[in-house]
């Protein structure tokens, strides 16, 4: 079945899945068409500014108090939250992982989320954290939503459905999808075992970056995000209802699908985007530029230009810089940098970071090319090259991020990652030449 799509990031919008569902011209009128409840999901206090003001009103088949029941404890030991530390007694590095295997049992989407680092305060809205997901199995009546933040999901292997209350959204990886703070939805694995990342923002809610002098045009263009048309089930059978709350999971039975949004019309809605149309910009004469230049969303905090989250990504691109070291110079830099590769090879780490894996740099810890890459970057002729099939992304915050104890002691961690700068040459010799022999 082939879903449709409304495009505009931020946009307000309306849609109805049986014709006449969605009021026009007040939000809660006294009998709403089909018997519906009309319902608001608020995603900014009342108050806030018009511009940042958030809300969708959902016209549904039961409201929502009806889709919980008495919540009992639920168990997700590998999902963590921040604050999280002293988990483990590993000392502070820079770190790499070898991709996460799906394991043999069913596991679903909820089950398979695998935290690696946590970040800032989840109960002080601040932070984030970055989680690895492995499943093999749907979610079949199993639905969830987040209290602690919204998610942002970058698929590595295998496609995803997203069956929210909102709509349907499929993604392959390439592609990612941003789950709001309190929509509920249920995850399917399209093409058998899945694997990819998530970002579970705390913090003020990702929006586009600032374009400064580049203008109005290229990076992240708003035409290009994608937000699901009405859809819905009248499903009565058992289901549950997972909840995310002040990291710790609640779980509560009812006799319904909780899926049931018949139309609904607002800002505040789940979306999706193919990286495929991020427009790259970068230095056509000299110079690297700062990987800033290739973020995709931002979650501002609240210190200007210092991103509680950055989305970055680095696809495929020309490089044509004269007398310029290409790949990323060597760097110490107050943001925290957990990077993931969903195909190709990044240009920095020629060996050792494979698609699937994960790179840790926290602030102000040392890193850069490693010395198969200097070595070659530094003695390559200067044509322009096309930097192709390759596609890395990087979730950066102004927070340290906090191993878990899941990943101390997982056995893909590369315990001699440090060891990829070890053959880097002294070139220093007095001379203005140096020695590049």
């Amino acid at each position: 079945m082939a879903y449709s799509y409304m495009p505009g990031f931020g946009n307000d919008f309306e849609t109805e899945s049986l014709p006449g569902a969605l009021p026009q011209g007040r939000n809660s009128p006294q009998r709403p068409a089909y018997g519906l409840y009309a319902e608001q999901l608020s995603g900014s206090p009342f108050t806030a500014p018009r511009g940042a003001n958030e809300r969708s009103w959902l016209y549904r088949i039961r409201p929502s108090v009806k889709h919980t029941g008495r919540f009992r404890p639920a168990d997700f030991p590998l999902w963590k939250t921040a604050p999280n530390l002293n988990d483990h007694e590993m000392a502070i590095g820079q770190y790499r992982w070898n991709p996460a295997s799906v394991p043999q049992e069913p596991t679903d989407f909820l089950s398979g989320i695998r935290t690696m680092t946590t970040a800032g305060d989840a109960l002080g809205q601040s932070g984030m954290a970055a989680h690895v997901y492995v499943a093999n199995t749907d979610m079949v009546d199993d639905h969830f939503f987040n209290a602690d933040g919204e998610l942002l999901v970058v698929p590595q292997v295998g496609g995803l459905r997203f069956i929210t209350e909102m709509g349907v959204i499929e993604i392959k990886p390439g592609e990612i999808c941003v789950l709001p703070r309190g929509v509920i939805f249920k995850v399917v694995p399209i093409d058998g075992p899945v694997r990819g990342y998530v970002c579970e923002n705390y913090g003020a809610k990702f929006t586009l970056p600032n374009r400064g002098p580049i203008g109005a045009n290229c990076l992240a263009n708003q035409r290009d995000f994608k937000t699901p048309v009405a859809w819905f089930e009248e499903k009565e059978k058992p289901c549950r209802l997972v909840v995310k709350w002040c990291g710790r999971f609640y779980v509560t039975q009812i006799d319904h699908s909780p899926l049931d949004v018949v139309a609904w019309h607002g800002n505040y809605a789940p979306y999706k985007y193919d990286l495929a149309s991020f427009s790259p910009v970068g230095a056509i004469l000299f110079d690297h530029p700062d990987p800033s230049i290739y973020s995709v969303l931002t979650s501002p905090s609240g210190e200007e230009g210092t991103a509680n989250i950055d989305f970055v990504i680095f696809p495929p691109r020309w490089l044509v810089a004269e007398d310029t070291f290409r790949p990323p110079w060597y760097h110490r830099n107050i943001m925290s940098e957990f990077m993931g590769l969903v195909h190709g090879q990044y240009d920095a780490k020629a060996e050792g970071f494979v698609p699937g894996g994960i790179s840790l740099h926290n602030m102000m810890l040392a890193h850069g090319p490693d010395s198969s890459g200097y070595e070659k970057a530094s003695h390559a002729e200067l044509t322009p090259v096309k930097l192709d099939h390759t596609l890395a992304f990087m979730f950066e915050t102004r927070f340290p991020q906090m191993l878990t104890r899941y990943a101390a002691e997982s056995p893909n961690l590369q315990r001699d990652y440090i060891d990829c700068w070890r053959d880097l040459k002294k070139r220093f010799n007095g001379t203005p030449e140096g020695d590049w022999s």
